[in-house]
């Protein structure tokens, strides 16, 4: 696979957004994109359905080789995400309900698709993510009945992330790529859309991925709070403050988020039969903890720069001071 990376210009070079400091072949989405094409054949999936996320999936590779604009590539992620609602949504089509439904999962997918892109950013985060989310929704849609063979796609990409997952961590050999990371953002989307019966199912399901969902929506707030472009490379998600400016090994860091992820989707899977509110109110109380947290240690380390910087400054009028008498002298 590395090899084969290499050879066709799949390779990552660092810049100020990584969290390695070495170029790294990339493409081990490949294997997931052929599982997930597997189990979506083999299931049953409609083509409809299978076909738009392959697109989205291609337009991702195409963007390694092409300098595609972030708007360009937002409005054929949002056509590809239309074209799946469109072919599966039944309702008549000139009622207003239907527009607002077609915004509302086609707004979900993209967004979930690029959530899962933008926290792809140090070893083993994306794929044990994948690893954990794809394995509890396939368990939340086999105690669901009649849902059987969105489930056979759901843990077939769990399984593909698990092979993926030793080229990756604790060293990382091989990157996931844009291919594998928009890839499994729209697929859980997408089997989100379909197996969601109430609002109850898709809250469910949706906290299987909360550590990616509650980092990315935290981190977008103190951006746009900054005045900061969106669209512009960052490294401003927690797990990449805790890789990069605490140096904690990426191991431990996705252990970190992979442990609360586990936490809470399993409380989830056991509140449910509780009903709507109880579920909301335990993933208000996480959320709510999660960001108590992260603002916490945001702002320690901003008053740590502010130290460090004044340090910096008395050490340099010390420094000043010195060479200025020696020259005296």
């Amino acid at each position: 696979m590395s090899l084969l990376a290499i050879k066709i210009g799949l390779v990552d070079i660092p810049n100020t957004r990584s969290s390695h400091s070495h170029p790294t072949p990339r493409g081990g989405g490949f294997g997931i994109f052929a599982a997930f094409l597997l189990s979506a054949l083999y299931s049953g999936m409609p083509p409809t359905v299978w076909i738009p996320l392959s697109a989205l999936a291609i337009l991702a590779l195409l963007g390694d080789y092409i300098d595609f604009s972030p708007g360009l590539r937002l409005v054929g992620q949002l056509i590809l995400a239309s074209a799946i609602i469109i072919s599966t949504y039944q309702a008549p089509q000139s009622s207003v309900w239907y527009w607002i439904v077609l915004g509302f999962w086609t707004i979900y997918l993209v967004a979930t698709a690029n959530f899962y892109n933008f926290m792809d950013g140090i070893n083993g985060i994306a794929g044990i993510t994948g690893i954990i989310g794809f394995a509890l929704l396939a368990i939340y849609l086999h105690l669901n009945q009649g849902l059987a063979p969105l489930g056979i796609v759901a843990i077939s990409i769990s399984l593909a992330c698990l092979g993926f997952i030793p080229l990756n961590l604790p060293k990382a050999r091989v990157f996931m790529g844009d291919v594998g990371s928009i890839l499994l953002g729209g697929a859980y989307g997408c089997l989100v859309y379909l197996a969601s019966k109430s609002p109850l199912d898709f809250i469910c399901m949706v906290s299987f991925l909360f550590p990616f969902y509650a980092d990315e929506l935290t981190t977008m707030m103190v951006r746009l709070r900054e005045g900061e472009k969106l669209t512009q490379a960052h490294r401003r998600h927690l797990y990449q403050l805790l890789a990069n400016e605490q140096s904690i090994p990426h191991w431990k860091v996705t252990l970190g988020y992979a442990l609360l992820q586990l936490a809470v989707g399993l409380s989830v899977l056991l509140v449910k039969s509780r009903g709507i509110v109880v579920v909301l109110s335990l993933l208000l109380f996480y959320y709510v903890l999660f960001s108590i947290t992260t603002y916490c240690y945001r702002k320690g380390n901003y008053l740590r720069h502010l130290f460090n910087e004044s340090n910096g400054a008395r050490r340099g009028q010390v420094d000043s001071a010195d060479t200025y008498g020696d020259i005296k002298q």
